[in-house]
């Protein structure tokens, strides 16, 4: 190690995999560890891939870690017994939520489940009005006996929503006083801690969600810091949040909601710096793990973000109020199990193997076949390759499984049982970029592709011909493209004031003391502890709607605007938003300010790849590394030359059918695509759509 003191750790825990990058800050080196997750202990997948990254928690002065432990905890029902305490007459608003109907003809419709059951939900008398005046004060007795009775029912956790605490939060903070002062070991979160948005149903939701896996997640860090105390780590521990910005450890054991997304956030980041190194605008960023595939958006150089999210699925989910990066999932990764169905439907996923048993072919003790045992048997992986050829698979294991559970069901031969699951993974993962760009109002055609993950490689091609996209970018090590999004990420803390102002009245002095406000928090925040930012940027946006629409569109403001007290700027930023989302805008029609959003960046140093050797057009005969048979749906088995990522230099150029091999993952260029490596050595495959 070149330089002990300058080792910037970061650790992406996935469902299957446990991805680790190590950066020396003194040599630019970037070092990379992966390995199984281990989910009866994930402190322990990450240190090992903390040694297979050959480095140490003791010489590093900043680790970096994003987890699926707050999301998992939600998708599985796997959180702790919580109570709610309510503005009285809103009991039930948690379970009646918008009354909406997704699906109008289904007969067998379920809403959403919530994750604190009725007997568990607490009136309490006291009511603010939405000036923030008080009609009726707090009634402390009741408190305390509503959570003594929660707590004789076993609740460990306690969500605070009263009526109104966005715009005056008295009752909440005296009520979480009154709960940590009797009950100390309970878990409690207020509404206004997490949102200052109107909207009680979904501010009760996500206070609810903070509550349910508080207790979890708060667990989970302690004994991460635990061992990372023990290590001799003495550095600076932070967290991934969904917007992609990093908080620290304490901030996130009282707000663990804002890591539901940190991983894959972390991707996204990663995606937008790599755009901006080489000059793209628009960009989907594709991750395809072994749980889940997951999609977010570039456009225009920035980020998409959302004010909201439906954990679970539009149909059943539960709505989540603050901002994230827009990113949609489904559970299609190289774990999902494939099976048969009632009336002899294929269907993949969402179950997954996980990372234990895992897969059939890992030989970890697997019994159900999954899209990597498909894979594996139409010859994309390399039996012997896998992780370098530190995981060897078991192709004669993978046949079997498909045959008996799949083939001989469908009455299929083995390459078709496995081409199937292929292509409905594709059209699943497919239908994640759509949900991204579509309801945006954006055509996937019109962006290129950024593939990563161990999966993302393997299928990215499939997904581009499906959705007409003419080019797919994989990055340096896309194997481990999250743990190095955090990497590049910032410290970053966003605020929301909802302010309902028609914007021909708006004040500018009044929005500027708003935004001020906001501001002024969010440096105390990102300075916090901090002696290495290399700057502070601040980012303004304004939710807004024409007058008389219920839903409000999110609209950036340039600073620019308020400096010239632009108001005509404004609404034609907001009709050009409209337009893109709805398909319409009206100039003459009088629009309004909903809410007011600020976002605070604290920036700090970046690693960056280095450009790698250039070559000819022909990759070195090195970089060849052996043909093997592939199957490929209208040509049937090829024999396909692999090639070693590793050898290959800026410049080669080759065409399909073919396969790059890495550490961590495999690219398939499909017959009639070409694939080009560019100065930083991204792998640029232009995708025939013909």
């Amino acid at each position: 190690m070149s330089d002990a003191a300058a080792i910037r750790l970061a650790a992406d825990v996935g469902g299957t995999f446990t991805d680790v990058a190590a950066f020396d800050e003194a040599t630019g080196e970037l070092r990379l560890g992966k390995t199984l997750t281990t989910p009866s202990r994930l402190v322990t997948g990450i240190e090992q891939g903390v040694i297979r990254a050959g480095a140490s928690f003791d010489a590093a002065p900043l680790f970096l870690h994003g987890t699926t432990v707050a999301i998992n905890t939600i998708l599985e029902r796997s959180g702790a017994r919580c109570a709610l305490l309510t503005t009285q007459g809103f009991r039930d608003i948690y379970e009646i939520g918008r009354v909406n109907r997704p699906e109008s003809y289904n007969l067998f419709f379920k809403r959403h489940a919530p994750l604190i059951e009725r007997d568990l939900r607490f009136d309490i008398s006291e009511r603010i009005d939405a000036q923030g005046a008080v009609l009726i004060k707090l009634d402390e007795t009741q408190v305390r006996s509503a959570v003594s009775a929660a707590v004789a029912q076993g609740v460990t956790a306690v969500a605070i929503l009263f009526l109104h605490s966005y715009r005056n939060p008295a009752h909440e903070q005296r009520a979480k006083q009154i709960i940590e002062q009797a009950f100390p070991q309970l878990f409690v979160t207020a509404s206004h801690e997490l949102s200052q948005e109107y909207r009680e149903f979904e501010r009760t939701s996500t206070a609810a969600a903070n509550a349910y896996i508080g207790p979890r997640v708060r667990r989970y860090l302690a004994e991460m810091e635990t061992h990372l105390d023990a290590a001799g780590f003495a550095g600076n521990f932070l967290i991934v949040q969904s917007n992609g910005g990093l908080f620290d450890v304490a901030d996130a054991q009282r707000s663990c909601i804002r890591m539901l997304e940190s991983g894959p956030a972390a991707g996204v980041i990663g995606a937008k710096v790599l755009c901006d190194s080489i000059g793209m605008r628009n960009a989907i960023a594709f991750d395809m793990g072994g749980t889940t595939a997951k999609a977010g958006v570039i456009h225009d150089g920035e980020v998409l973000m959302t004010g909201n999210a439906l954990i679970g699925g539009y149909a059943t989910g539960l709505p989540i109020q603050m901002p994230m990066i827009d990113i949609q999932e489904v559970g299609t990764g190289g774990g999902s199990i494939a099976r048969v169905a009632p009336g002899d439907a294929l269907r993949v996923g969402p179950q997954s193997a996980g990372a234990q048993p895992g897969p059939v072919c890992y030989s970890q003790g697997g019994s159900e076949p999954t899209i990597t045992d498909a894979n594996l048997v139409l010859g994309r992986l390399g039996a012997e390759r896998f992780l370098g050829g530190e995981m060897p698979l078991d192709i004669e294991a993978a046949r079997r499984v498909l045959n008996d559970k799949i083939a001989e069901s469908l009455g299929m031969n083995l390459v078709e049982a496995a081409e199937g699951i292929l292509r409905i993974a594709t059209t699943q993962m497919a239908n994640v970029v759509r949900w991204v760009t579509t309801e945006r109002g954006l055509d996937a055609a019109d962006f290129a592709l950024v593939a990563y993950g161990g999966a993302g490689p393997l299928h990215a091609a499939m997904v581009a011909r499906e959705l007409q996209i003419a080019t797919v970018v994989i990055p340096r090590a896309p194997g481990h493209f999250s743990a190095y999004g955090m990497l590049l990420a910032d410290l970053r803390r966003d605020f929301v004031t909802t302010w309902f102002t028609p914007l021909a009245e708006a004040s500018f002095a009044d929005m500027e003391a708003l935004f001020a406000g906001m501001e002024a928090r969010g440096r105390d925040t990102v300075t916090r502890g901090q002696d290495k930012l290399t700057g502070i940027s601040v980012r303004r946006a304004a939710d807004m709607r024409y007058v008389g629409q219920e839903h409000a569109v999110t609209v950036d403001l340039p600073l620019e605007l308020f400096q010239a007290r632009n108001r005509d700027g404004i609404k034609q930023r907001f009709d050009a938003v409209h337009q893109t989302r709805y398909g319409f805008s009206v100039a003459t029609e009088k629009a309004e300010i909903v809410s007011l959003r600020s976002a605070t960046v604290g920036e700090m140093r970046k690693p960056a790849f280095e450009p790698i050797a250039r070559g000819g057009l022909q990759p070195r005969a090195e970089a060849f590394s052996g043909r093997r048979p592939v199957y490929f749906a209208g040509a049937g088995f090829v024999d396909t030359p692999t090639y070693q990522r590793s050898v290959l230099q800026a410049g080669n150029t080759f065409s399909g059918p073919a396969l790059v091999e890495e550490h961590a993952s495999t690219t398939v260029v499909l017959p009639g695509d070409t694939l080009e490596v560019d100065a930083f050595g991204d792998l640029i495959v232009g995708i025939n759509r013909s």
